[in-house]
């Protein structure tokens, strides 16, 4: 074995991977048989062990895409299945280093996203001297609708898996298997909050960290008549049987032409058929038996520290993407808090226009108060959290974007350019972006350390939270007339015929 070509042995078979930027990196690396052919649908199975050295140079090839994009390029044209693979960064692939371990899930509103993109690599985080892993899982119809003769959240259960190898893994990497720190953004953390909340994952992470929860966890009874929708798209009955027939690239298509009209399944869906996507996490009582709140409330997750947080103007990202900065309507912002609100947003806030009544009642109801919300289960079942908010405004489009949601993202991770980081961050990020990163990055190793944040804990009394800006501070939560309004809203699983 040389430094450029560092090669470690798993339980599987040994793995060489290729020296980057001082740490070592090892590219898809199976944790799981391909979830297709007999196993299509199925639980994921451990991957088979292999003969020789197993060259770890190329990400493993994305699960199938929504269209929302573009992403259904990434997954085009792929045949063999193989979509559970893991990425491992390390600053030291020794047995000895005993180094913290930080296991990324990303965000795509469980429908997109790949761990192969590059504001995902691992390797500025791994010299910060933790062990990064990010992973793929099923995502759309394949990872998340509940079908007859599967076994409900199979996204999820990947997820275990993938926790599971690095269990058995990881310290032949360098990773200490009793530091696991889980963390995610979006949907990514969504799935973070399920695992905290699922008997399956308990014990295979000791932290966890979730940026920008989002709200939607469906009932089983809402998500066997989505799974109805999706299936008929294709003539098909929602069971196991049925769509296996299907190739899982036309099941991506499915699920968004029924996306393009959730309006009309108002009467039936409620909320949910006020949003862009239905497919989410299943409350189905046995793989995720309650919902997040619930499960956290009741002490589920007291073991495990929290970290948890969300970005000030969650929700102007999207309506950049929609047309509509600059554009709502006094019309748009009243059926926005008819849908979403559980109060009066004109009497919280009465010098806010439509504009801003609109972009706080979506960023409230999708991540802001279900964020905070999680972190008050977690301290009513006897638990420990920390709370973030990030208040910097993306440089791009001179400001309008605001601390949108994903700003986090390239922050946390320290890759500011290309991709997602140029689209918030301009081409050349300002100084202020690195700084700003280098605080993020701080805190989140120290959180995986065992250090801490940086920071004191949340508590009820004072609600004290890190603000991430050029100047940052530790203040009372300054969201006070979001957080009053919300303060007896019950986030759980959306029901039917709500």
């Amino acid at each position: 074995m040389s430094a450029e070509e560092p090669e470690v042995r798993t339980k599987a078979g040994a793995v060489r991977g290729a020296a980057a930027g001082g740490a070592a990196v090892f590219r898809g690396i199976p944790f799981a048989e391909p979830p297709v052919g007999a196993l299509r649908f199925a639980a994921p199975r451990p991957a088979r062990s292999w003969d020789g050295v197993r060259p770890a140079l190329e990400f493993g090839p994305p699960p199938p895409q929504s269209s929302a994009f573009g992403m259904d390029a990434l997954s085009a044209g792929d045949t063999s299945g193989d979509w559970l693979t893991l990425n491992v960064w390390t600053p030291d692939p020794g047995p000895g280093a005993g180094l913290p371990v930080m296991v990324w899930l990303h965000g795509g509103a469980y429908t997109i996203g790949t761990s192969g993109l590059p504001e995902y690599d691992g390797g500025r985080l791994a010299r910060e001297g933790v062990v990064v892993v990010t992973l793929n899982q099923r995502l759309g119809v394949e990872g998340f609708a509940l079908i007859e003769g599967a076994p409900a959240n199979r996204g999820l259960l990947d997820q275990v898996a993938a926790l599971e190898w690095v269990r058995d893994n990881i310290r032949a990497f360098g990773g200490d298997p009793g530091r696991v720190t889980l963390f995610g953004e979006s949907a990514g953390a969504g799935c973070v909050a399920a695992l905290l909340a699922m008997p399956r994952a308990r014990g295979l992470f000791l932290r966890a960290v979730a940026q920008s929860v989002p709200a939607p966890f469906l009932s089983a009874e809402l998500a066997a008549e989505v799974a109805v929708e999706f299936a008929a798209e294709l003539a098909l009955r929602p069971t196991a049987a049925d769509l296996a027939t299907v190739a899982p690239a036309r099941l991506p298509s499915a699920a968004d032409s029924v996306g393009a009209r959730l309006g009309g399944y108002a009467d039936r869906w409620g909320v949910l058929a006020h949003t862009s996507v239905a497919i989410s996490p299943v409350v189905d009582g046995e793989v995720l038996p309650v919902a997040p709140w619930e499960a956290l409330s009741s002490g589920a997750a007291r073991d495990v520290d929290l970290l948890v947080g969300h970005t000030r103007d969650e929700y102007r990202l999207f309506m950049a993407f929609a047309g509509t900065l600059g554009a709502v309507t006094p019309e748009q912002a009243d059926e926005a808090v008819r849908v979403f609100a559980p109060g009066s947003y004109r009497e919280a806030f009465p010098d806010a226009g439509p504009e801003e009544v609109y972009g706080l009642v979506r960023s409230d109801w999708l991540f802001r108060m279900p964020s905070l919300h999680l972190a008050e289960a977690q301290l009513s079942g006897g638990g420990r959290a920390h709370f973030y908010e990030l208040t910097w405004p993306a440089p791009a489009m001179g400001g309008a974007l605001g601390a949108c949601h994903g700003l986090d993202v390239p922050l946390v991770f320290g890759n500011l350019r290309g991709g997602l980081p140029s689209i918030l961050l301009g081409e050349e990020p300002p100084a202020e972006a690195e700084a700003l990163s280098e605080s993020f990055r701080a805190a989140w190793t120290g959180f995986a350390a065992g250090r801490g944040p940086g920071w004191g804990a949340y508590e009820a009394g004072r609600r004290e939270v890190r603000l991430f800006d050029v100047v940052p501070e530790v203040v009372p939560y300054p969201e006070e007339a979001s957080r009053r309004l919300w303060e007896g809203h019950v986030f759980g699983a959306l029901p039917l015929g709500a």
